[in-house]
């Protein structure tokens, strides 16, 4: 498998994801073993806190991060996801830094590295406005990292210094805008 089995989070980090997102609003927790099947299946290891959290807490919650439909359980895709193929988490993330390839003169409209970008070395955290994507960076030198991604481009959120999940849902639970 691709990357590494990370360490386990602080109990504080826990608590405040399971604060973060209220009981009545939580999908039934995948447990260990489902978790780690899945990895197998998909050839990665998920990122923590992300991992113990689809574990232990909830796979995914309607009511939480990203606009529409909030959080997505383990490998589901919101409404609008481009069918740009099969999704292949443990590939290769094929992006290092942002990329506007609305504005990349040697992008076609067939570039395979768009496809790429949308289904490598990540899982789907959300959608946004039904047109972004929030995506969880699953390989790479970015893992664990949250990006977006449109049909003009892929960029870090909210910036270089990207947010992991814990940070993702801290922004979403204290009201703050994303690009802040």
């Amino acid at each position: 498998m691709t990357g590494t089995c990370d360490q386990r989070p602080a109990e504080a980090t826990l608590d405040f994801l399971r604060s973060a997102f209220p009981s009545e609003w939580r999908e039934p927790a995948l447990g260990h073993e489902a978790v780690a099947d899945w990895e197998r299946e998909n050839g990665v290891v998920l990122p923590e806190p992300y991992r113990t959290f689809i574990a232990e807490i909830s796979n995914g919650s309607s009511l939480g991060p990203a606009g529409d439909g909030g959080l997505q359980p383990l490998g589901w895709l919101p409404d609008g996801w481009p069918d740009l193929g099969p999704r292949q988490p443990g590939e290769p993330f094929p992006l290092e830094a942002a990329w506007p390839w609305e504005d990349d003169e040697s992008v076609g409209p067939e570039d395979p590295r768009i496809d790429a970008a949308f289904n490598k070395g990540s899982i789907v955290l959300g959608s946004e406005d039904g047109l972004s994507f929030w995506l969880l960076l699953t390989t790479g030198p970015r893992r664990g990292e949250v990006w977006m991604i449109a049909d003009v481009g892929a960029i870090p959120a909210p910036g270089d210094q990207a947010w992991g999940f814990k940070e993702w849902v801290q922004c979403w639970n204290t009201g703050n805008d994303w690009w802040d």
